[in-house]
This record gives structure tokens, C-alpha cells and sequence, in this order.
């Protein structure tokens, strides 16, 4: 399938999807970080997971530092297409390019600008965030300050709210807002606790922060990486549905 045709395809399964997925309240979903054009890794996820009980979320960044950024692209959208209920993929930082260019973008780099174009819509239709009943969210980088979870629906390609999930970073202090640094937002501990009681949800999974610790803010803030691109281990998070999640306790976390 060329990509064109493959975009059109997909660009509709994603139309149908909103800004936040509503997770199953029953099996199991497997939340997979930042692959980074690292297909094994890819791969290897689909290889364990794409099976009942599970859902598996990618939480963004597909693409760039690794070398097969095409490849993995394409291997999930050939997948989404397939199993459309089973796969969902949230939009990183990596994905926003046309919103919010940055350096190096050796993926982005490579493209005519007619493709860059064409990536850029298919992206920009990506949903940003997932929740499940039983406590967790699931998002690329940091909290949108909003007045209820439902107002991530109505999240506008390149808006600020988008730049908070997609480029947002979390430092364990005491604090609500640091200001940015090299355009990434930064929140602390008194951000993450508003925002985490407002929307009704105890445990943040992410990804995106290769130097931030694993575990913040009472085992509440789950940070994840699924690529060789940053750190020796490639790790992911599985969860419960049915099963109430209070803390990083209560999810298996897996190196694939």
C-alpha cells in the first residue's frame, strides 16, 4: 500500500476517534513510551500484546533519533487500520513538527516539503490523551490545565493546551509552574496534584522526559521509555481495567 493510500484510510479511523480515549472497563491495556524509530521494539510489543485482554496505547514520539522512523510509522498505521479497537496512538511531541518545529528532526528532515504537509495532517488528527475508569491517564508529556477532562476533546492542533500535553515536562519540586526552558513547559508537584484532583484520576502515565525520575509525586507520575534511542532499557507499563489503580503499586512495569 502506498502511503498515500494508506494515509486516507487511516486519516478516517482517526476522524472517528476523539482528542481523549475512553479505555474499556474491562482486560487489560498495555502503555507503551517513546519508540523513537526503534521498530524492535515495536514489534516486540505487538508480538506479546496484540491478543485478548489487552489494548495497547503508544503514547507518541514514532518517529526521529532512531533509524527507522518510516518504518515503525507505517508498521502502526497498517496496524491501526487492522485493529482499530485494539491499537490507538497518541500524538507526541515528535508528531507536531508543522505546529511547533524543532531540531534535530532527522525523520522530518528527509521529506519533500508535499510530505512533510501530508504527515503533518494525518498527525494532527492523532488523539492526545487516554483514561480509563479505574483511575488512570495517559498522555505524552504534562497535564493540560482545564476545567474538566472532557475539554481535552475540544484541544485545537498547535493551541496551548496541546503544547502542555505534547511538550510538557514534570520536575519534582514543590512548586506549580517553572516557566519553559528551550520551549518546554515545566510543572511541579503542586501542578500535577491540582490538576490530577480536578480531573478525578490518581495515577499520570507518560513518557517524553528521558532524564526525569521513573516514579514523582507519590509513585503518582509513571514516566516510561520504549526506545533504545534515549536509555539501555526499554521499558512499558500493563495495567488492570478492572482493578483499582491508587499508585504506581498497583501496575506491573515490563522490559521488553
Amino acid at each position: 500500500m502506498n502511503h498515500r493510500d494508506l494515509f486516507e484510510k487511516a486519516e478516517k479511523i482517526f476522524k472517528k476517534e476523539n482528542r481523549l480515549i475512553q479505555l474499556p472497563v474491562s482486560g487489560k491495556a498495555v502503555f507503551v513510551g517513546d519508540t523513537h524509530g526503534d521498530l524492535n521494539a515495536t514489534q516486540k510489543v505487538i508480538q506479546c500484546y496484540l491478543k485478548e485482554p489487552y489494548r495497547i496505547v503508544f503514547l507518541g514520539d514514532y518517529v526521529d533519533r532512531g533509524e527507522k522512523s518510516l518504518e515503525n510509522i507505517h508498521y502502526l498505521l497498517e496496524l491501526k487500520l487492522e485493529y482499530p479497537e485494539e491499537i490507538f496512538l497518541l500524538a507526541g511531541n515528535h508528531e507536531g513538527f508543522t505546529a511547533k518545529e524543532f531540531s534535530p528532526a532527522n525523520f522530518w528532515n528527509t521529506l519533500a516539503p508535499e510530505e512533510r504537509k501530508e504527515y503533518g495532517l494525518l498527525f494532527s488528527h492523532f488523539p492526545v490523551a487516554a483514561t480509563t475508569q479505574n483511575g488512570m491517564l495517559a498522555l505524552h508529556g504534562t497535564l493540560p490545565d482545564l476545567e474538566s477532562l472532557d475539554d481535552i476533546n475540544r484541544i485545537e492542533w498547535g493551541d496551548e493546551s496541546w503544547n502542555r500535553i505534547l511538550w510538557g515536562d514534570y520536575v519534582d519540586q514543590e512548586t506549580e509552574n517553572l516557566g519553559d526552558f528551550w520551549g518546554r513547559p515545566r510543572f511541579g508537584r503542586l501542578s500535577f496534584s491540582r490538576l490530577m484532583e480536578r480531573y478525578q484520576r490518581r495515577v499520570l502515565i507518560r513518557s517524553h522526559q528521558p532524564n526525569a525520575p521513573p516514579m514523582m509525586f507519590n509513585k503518582r507520575c509513571v514516566t516510561i521509555f520504549t526506545s533504545y534511542a534515549y536509555l539501555p532499557v526499554r521499558t512499558i507499563v500493563v495495567a488492570d481495567l478492572e482493578k483499582e489503580i491508587r499508585t504506581a503499586d498497583d501496575l506491573i512495569l515490563e522490559r521488553i
